[in-house]
């Protein structure tokens, strides 16, 4: 894999690298929404689900459609789904320790602190 290549997946998870993202992703994901049905599905306030809505759309992973008074906003492409499952699975098995290492600073020097 090339340095291009990897840079452009960094960028790509930093994008996915926030939870609200993802239930955003997952709430759209089953079918398409208007911020309300997001903010239903979500749990979450009208100011963040736009705030999040914005990256996402910026990024070109979702796209939107106007019916009538409503914005709809869906996944422009389901492979996405599908790498969250793939993610799921993975932090799932019990070999996997997500919990830690845990990056503590203690300026000027960094260390890590196991669980």
């Amino acid at each position: 894999m090339g340095v291009e290549a990897i840079d452009r997946i960094a960028k790509f998870l930093k994008i996915l690298a926030d939870a609200n993202r993802l239930r955003i992703i997952s709430a759209i994901g089953k079918t398409e929404c208007s911020v309300s049905g997001i903010m239903n599905d979500t749990g979450l306030p009208q100011t963040l689900v736009s705030f999040h809505l914005r990256i996402l759309r910026e990024a070109g992973l979702v796209e939107t459609e106007r019916k009538g008074a409503f914005i709809y906003y869906r996944l422009k492409d389901h492979g996405l789904i599908d790498l969250l499952s793939a993610c799921e699975t993975y932090t799932s098995e019990g070999d996997n320790n997500f919990d830690g290492p845990q990056i503590f600073c203690s300026c000027p020097s960094w260390f890590f602190k196991k669980t």
